[in-house]
């Protein structure tokens, strides 16, 4: 012995993922040997953000700013991230971050369908006189139409899906999430046909129950239900941070 001492570094750290865009906190682990425009790229699957649109801030465990993330060259590694440090995402792309989308905090002004109906100065008023929207029969029966067609296409979407399928769930407006399919078919929540997943990380709303019935099994925040057209079934297997071994 030569009485030298050998550090051995591990090759991924865990953290944790905070934004402005989201009031979810998600744990990941990431390659140290990335640079950080990869790991922007990785972040944009998680939080939705572009990764052209991000700053990065890294704070330790006891959630003290350390340093800004902001050399793009630069690897990960190279930044004194340790596991259960957090990394927060700043969206400078001017997406709402939903501080002002409470509307239950608005005061509204109320009035009872019997009252409304009688008001001739009301645009249902006006709309039954100039037969518009619900109140045009053509208009109508081509909405009926419409939603007859969406509802065929729905339930072809739900017939092609299996429980046990992997599955990516595309919401407009919502990050792209990957997880297993629990449950598919109609639900008393609501009407139409709804596809049951399990997601890989906590980016859910509820543990495979709604309304006090359960669908399938999950932890919580990590089951969702959301319309067929909405999932595609393939090959997505859990995430493998990017190493070649283990």
């Amino acid at each position: 012995m030569d009485g030298s001492v050998t550090v051995i570094t591990n090759p991924t750290v865990s953290v944790r993922v905070t934004s402005t865009v989201s009031s979810f906190e998600v744990n990941r682990r990431f390659n140290r040997g990335i640079t950080i425009a990869e790991f922007k790229s990785k972040l944009e699957m998680i939080v939705g953000t572009p990764a052209a649109f991000m700053d990065l801030e890294l704070f330790s465990t006891s959630d003290k700013l350390l340093q800004k993330l902001d050399d793009n060259e630069a690897l990960l590694g190279s930044y004194p991230v340790d596991d259960d440090c957090r990394i927060h995402v700043t969206d400078r792309s001017g997406t709402q971050s939903g501080e002002f989308t409470d509307l239950s905090k608005v005061e509204k002004f109320e009035i009872s369908d019997e009252a409304y109906e009688k008001r001739a100065d009301s645009i249902r008023n006006f709309k039954k006189n100039m037969k518009l929207g619900r109140f045009n029969e053509e208009t109508r029966a081509k909405q009926e139409e419409a939603l007859a067609k969406k509802e065929e296409e729905e339930k072809a979407a739900a017939e092609a899906i299996a429980v046990g399928n992997r599955c990516k769930v595309q919401v407009p407006g919502q990050p792209t999430k990957i997880g297993t399919v629990m449950f598919v078919g109609t639900a008393d929540f609501k009407p139409g046909y709804w596809v049951g997943v399990k997601y890989d990380e906590p980016l859910g709303k509820n543990d495979g129950s709604v309304n006090g019935k359960r669908y399938f099994e999950c932890e919580p925040k990590y089951g969702a239900f959301v319309k067929p057209l909405s999932v595609t079934v393939g090959d997505f297997p859990e995430e493998n941070y990017g190493l070649d071994e283990m």
